[in-house]
């Protein structure tokens, strides 16, 4: 694992810069923002395998269906990390909670904020886990 410290170019600190197996961790998150291994992303994304699946809509706007997360379901990783958005906004299902329980896969759900500390936490613990995240409200 690699440590470096880099500055936002908006002065704000970033959350993490490590590299954990190849996988790079979420570096900052701000309302609307999101940025992943130096890049910048304006729409909602996931990371699904240590790989970025950006501009990620969903079925309705605020609601988290299972058909939204196929490819994570597909993809059965230990954990799923749901940001929420930044107030919170964004809701899970009890249809898309149940097909998480059914594949063995842990649901954590936070406001986007925390929710990237908690990724990237899990990914440093050496957990594989997944992050599907709302950026906005």
């Amino acid at each position: 694992m690699s440590k470096k410290y880099i500055k936002n170019m908006d002065l704000y600190p970033t959350l993490y810069d490590f590299t954990v197996g190849g996988v790079k961790m979420i570096d900052d998150y701000r309302f609307g923002n999101i940025k992943i291994d130096g890049k910048t992303y304006r729409n909602d994304v996931k990371i699904i395998d240590g790989k970025v699946k950006p501009d990620w809509w969903r079925r309705e706007g605020h609601k988290l269906f299972p058909e939204d997360i196929r490819d994570i379901l597909d993809a059965k990783p230990e954990v799923l990390v749901v940001g929420t958005g930044a107030y919170g906004a964004m809701e899970v299902l009890p249809q898309t909670r149940e097909s998480l329980k059914e594949r063995g896969i842990e649901l954590i759900e936070a406001k986007s904020e925390q929710a990237c500390h908690t990724y990237n936490q899990l990914l440093k613990s050496g957990k594989r886990v997944a992050f599907a995240c709302h950026l906005t409200c």
